[in-house]
């Protein structure tokens, strides 16, 4: 099987590369600003600034403080894919429509979340990296103090 280039992204993390699968057919407007983002190397150095064992590893943020963004915001694309391991998906406010640039990667199935956020991709190989991503107080809602970093991330397609 081969893969479609323009939907993989690799994000490349200080034990390893991920491989991400996207999923245009369920979420087409998310996806696209994903690869909007990941274009500009928008992504390229930010911090995991919310990472709960067991549940999930957040990043995107440009501020590192969980209340940044890009400027532009995301109507919901709630579908039926289960937020399971590996899952990845957009963080929002309390509004379903306030998805900008910030995502999670389900570290366990989560499936609380199911249709209350906007899943996009999956992890398809290196899961064992994202679970090596530093983690977070429990005590302080999954706040890292000195995070890790995405090195980088790609569309396959582009390398």
């Amino acid at each position: 099987m081969s893969l479609d280039l323009e939907n993989i992204l690799y994000l490349d993390l200080k034990d390893g590369r991920v491989t991400i699968q996207l999923f245009p057919d369920v979420a087409p407007n998310h996806v696209k600003r994903i690869k909007e983002l990941v274009r500009q190397g928008f992504y390229n150095g930010l911090v995991w600034h919310r990472v709960i064992d067991g549940f999930m590893s957040q990043g995107g943020d440009p501020t590192g403080t969980g209340m940044g963004g890009s400027g532009v915001k995301l109507k919901a694309e709630f579908n039926a894919v289960p937020h399971t391991r590996g899952i990845v998906s957009m963080a929002r406010a309390q509004h379903p429509d306030t998805a900008d640039c910030q995502f999670f990667i389900c570290l366990a199935d989560s499936h609380f979340l199911n249709n209350q956020y906007t899943a996009w991709g999956r992890v398809i190989d290196g899961m064992e990296f994202v679970d090596k991503i530093k983690k977070g107080d429990a005590q302080q809602n999954g706040l890292v103090q000195d995070p890790d970093k995405i090195v980088s991330i790609v569309v396959a397609a582009d390398v």
